[in-house]
């Protein structure tokens, strides 16, 4: 190999995307491919255990809200294991109380969705917080703040949805349900 090839030979950087959906990991993943990494996916956490046991990525961006395990389980596990790899969370449940453990999990950014590929990858290379951030005129609407709630609580049972169920003093089958909705804006 002369020296030119080996010029040629570089390595892109290791991203590693976890969504259950795979429509938008393919998307995603094509776009991030199309700026410059190289994009491993999996559509759980027990899935991307595996790729991670074979090399550890650079770069994760990490659903939280999937089969099986919580993509919380997957931050942990990253930083961990590896605590240079940069993780964003990406997520179509966003509240405060989901942010406020990943960033203490080891993630160095969280993502509402949708979120195209850009703001990803500004946020796997953000080092630093954004005081010019506006804080919102309004508050919360009860709605809003009633998720943010049950988000907190499940967080603190660690998922469990009988024992939050249990402190929110409702039925579990009334807490899925509230689950399977998407959470309100404001």
């Amino acid at each position: 190999m002369n020296h030119d090839d080996a010029q040629l030979e570089t390595t892109l950087p290791s991203l590693l995307l976890v969504d259950d959906d795979e429509v938008f990991c393919l998307v995603l993943a094509k776009a991030l491919t199309r700026r410059g990494y190289e994009v491993s996916v999996a559509h759980d956490v027990a899935a991307a255990v595996l790729i991670c046991e074979e090399e550890f990525p650079e770069y994760a961006v990490v659903d939280l809200n999937m089969p099986g395990d919580s993509g919380l389980t997957l931050v942990q596990y990253l930083h961990e294991h590896n605590p240079v790899t940069r993780t964003v969370v990406l997520t179509g449940y966003a509240s405060i109380a989901t942010a406020v453990e990943a960033i203490k999990l080891g993630a160095l950014h969280y993502l509402a969705k949708p979120s195209d590929a850009d703001e990803v990858v500004a946020a796997l290379h953000k080092d630093e917080g954004d005081a010019s951030v506006g804080v919102g005129e309004q508050p919360m609407s009860v709605r809003r703040l009633e998720w943010e709630h049950i988000q907190k609580v499940l967080a603190e049972v660690d998922g469990n949805i009988s024992e939050a169920a249990r402190r929110l003093g409702m039925h579990r089958r009334t807490l899925q349900r509230k689950l399977q909705k998407r959470p309100v804006k404001q």
